[in-house]
């Protein structure tokens, strides 16, 4: 005969295991979801289908002296913390519109701080079991200015088709990626630099802690990003410390494949322009930390990236050696995807160049880059100037391609947007027909452009979800293949196209194999 004691027990264990599993879901409210620092609450979206958390902290303020350190955990707060308004951007300066880029491009004149390492989650998820794929949004800004509540940047959209949005800040200029000597020899890993790039980092742990409280998916997050934000998700690819926190990729018109984009540097420069800046100001450290933050804007420099080999290694030699992350990619350019003017030269001096430059493959340089007019030389000129960020982009496809295990899509997007003033395809034109805020734009926009919105929304929705793009009623998108390379033309027709300007790509590659 069973020992009585036993079978109470078992009888005991066997009730509770059946409470448990006829327990409902725990419900998604916006009054009370409880986060890493404790409770917050939010808003909905105006059809109420959308629940929007903005200012939701995901470390301490990096200020006094955290300011050029590592991002440290979340400060615990009491009560229910209301995330309800947009948080500040990281410290810039005032945003002025110019050239393409108009008002929607840019952050709110206001909230400006250094305290800024806040993110923000849009989701129609109704229960928190429901472990909806994650996009993690990085803005661009050339590493200088952006934030995460850009008006084309708002996921309500995006979340109305099943996946969480996160949009997160990140420290920029100065103070997200000054390196120095001193810095370094703080460090627990002897390095400096890459605070913005380690907040992205942070964010995207808190993501990994978190977001199942928001319905959301920690074993399906996608990073995703444009022009400075591509070359931030190319960072976190081959960033050792990122490993295991995403599971795909989406790089829009940027990557850290090729030399010359001013936005990498190496640890040892970096530290020396560091250390000549202190040295010409005369102040330490400890007199830098006391600044305020706005008066630092007004010291000279370019920040951006450090390719330090700790937090972030160096893209070819990262994929050569097999230590990035191996994740579906889908990545592309725009056809007038140029941010700077041209440099002012005569057909002479544009051929006289080219024989320094390349000499014994001068001619063939000439034959793929043509100067034989001024016209000629302008349309070449504005050709270089696209193909600097085409040429990041199609390499780290090819190397995905060679180098992984999982599938790279490529596109090339040629709508022009309607309306004044016309820049054709432009840098940054893109992402608000991917992130379906067209809504929030300014712009006369004709039929043909909701439907690309529609198909491009869709197609970066479904790679969220699966790692690829296709789906019911879509132009099927081919997977990337370097011997035959066909692109996805997102423009007034969506249709596969061969790869543009593969010569010239080719030439530049052998350059720099």
């Amino acid at each position: 005969m069973r020992n009585p004691a036993f079978l109470l027990l078992a009888l005991v264990s066997y009730l509770l295991i059946s409470c448990q599993a006829k327990q409902e879901p725990t419900l998604l409210s916006i009054d009370q979801v409880s986060v890493e620092g404790g409770l917050i609450s939010g808003t909905t979206d105006s059809s109420g289908q959308v629940k929007i958390f903005k200012g939701v902290p995901f470390a301490s303020p990096p200020v006094g002296e955290l300011r050029w350190k590592a991002p440290q955990p979340v400060q615990p707060w009491e009560g229910i913390k209301a995330c309800v308004e947009n948080p500040p951007a990281p410290m810039q300066n005032p945003p002025v519109p110019f050239f393409a880029w108009s008002e929607e491009f840019l952050i709110p004149k206001e909230p400006i701080s250094e305290d800024c390492l806040y993110l923000n989650i849009w989701t129609a998820a109704e229960k928190t079991d429901e472990k909806r794929p994650v996009m993690v949004w990085i803005y661009g800004g050339g590493f200088s200015s952006g934030g995460n509540t850009v008006p084309l940047y708002d996921g309500t959209d995006l979340a109305k088709e099943g996946i969480v949005v996160v949009n997160l800040n990140y420290r920029v200029g100065m103070l997200g990626f000054f390196a120095h000597p001193e810095l370094s020899a703080e460090s627990p890993d002897q390095t400096s630099g890459n605070y913005g790039i380690l907040d992205q980092i942070a964010a995207l742990e808190w993501v990994k802690k978190n977001i199942a409280q928001f319905g959301g998916d920690p074993d399906n997050v996608t990073i995703a990003g444009q022009s400075a934000g591509a070359f931030s998700v190319n960072a976190l690819v081959v960033s050792p410390k990122a490993k295991g926190l995403f599971h795909k990729a989406i790089a829009q018109s940027g990557g850290m494949f090729n030399r010359g984009s001013g936005l990498t540097a190496g640890l040892e420069g970096a530290e020396e322009r560091g250390k000549q800046l202190t040295d010409m100001l005369k102040l330490s450290l400890a007199d830098l930390r006391k600044i305020p933050a706005d008066s630092l804007l007004k010291f000279p420099g370019r920040f951006g990236i450090v390719v330090d080999g700790k937090v972030v290694q160096g893209a070819r030699q990262s994929f050569e050696n097999g230590t990035f992350s191996d994740v579906p990619l889908l990545t592309g350019w725009n056809a007038d995807d140029r941010v700077s003017a041209p440099q002012p030269m005569t057909v002479e001096e544009f051929k006289t160049n080219a024989k320094k430059q390349y000499g014994g493959r001068a001619g063939e340089y000439l034959e793929l880059f043509p100067a034989e007019s001024p016209e000629q030389l302008a349309e070449t000129q504005a050709m270089m100037s696209t193909l600097f960020f085409g040429l990041q982009n199609y390499t780290w496809a090819k190397m995905q391609s060679e180098k992984g295990q999982k599938d790279a899509f490529m596109y090339f997007f040629t709508r022009i947007p309607p309306g004044e003033p016309n820049y054709g395809a432009f840098h940054s034109a893109e992402f608000s027909y991917a992130l379906h805020t067209l809504r929030n734009w300014k712009r006369p926009f004709e039929q043909t452009d909701y439907e690309l919105e529609k198909t491009m929304s869709s197609y970066w929705v479904n790679f969220v979800k699966t790692g690829n793009p296709n789906g019911a009623g879509l132009p099927e998108w081919p997977i990337f293949d370097p011997e035959n390379p066909l692109v996805m033309d997102l423009g007034t027709e969506v249709k596969t196209r061969a790869l543009p300007y593969w010569a010239q790509m080719k030439f530049m590659e052998s350059l720099n194999p």
